[in-house]
C-alpha cells in the first residue's frame, strides 16, 4: 500500500513534491520495521534529500527526515552517523 501511495504521488505530484517525500519516508518506515535496513537507508536518504532541497535544512519535515535516517542508521549501528543525524 505504501508503493502504491508512493507511485501515485509521484505520479500526480511528481518525485520531490513535499507529500510525495512524506510517502517515500512512511514506505521507508516499513522496510526497517521489517528489518531490511539498507533498503530503508537508501530511501530515507532519498526523502532527506529531497526535502532539503525543496523545503530547505530547517523545516519541520526536513528535520523529521533527518530523525528517520537516524532511526534508521541506529538499527544499523552506524552509531556515530546515528549521532551525527
Amino acid at each position: 500500500m505504501n508503493r502504491h501511495a508512493l507511485e501515485g504521488r509521484e505520479k500526480t505530484l511528481g518525485p520531490d513534491h513535499p507529500h510525495t517525500l512524506t510517502s517515500v519516508s512512511n514506505l521507508a518506515a516499513v522496510l526497517r520495521c521489517q528489518g531490511k535496513y539498507s533498503e530503508s537507508e537508501m530511501i530515507d536518504r532519498r526523502a532527506l534529500e529531497g526535502s532539503e532541497k525543496i523545503l530547505g535544512p530547517n523545516h519541520p519535515d526536513t528535520l523529521t527526515h533527518v530523525g528517520n535516517l537516524a532511526l534508521v542508521l541506529q538499527s544499523q549501528g552506524k552509531y556515530n552517523e546515528s549521532e551525527a543525524m
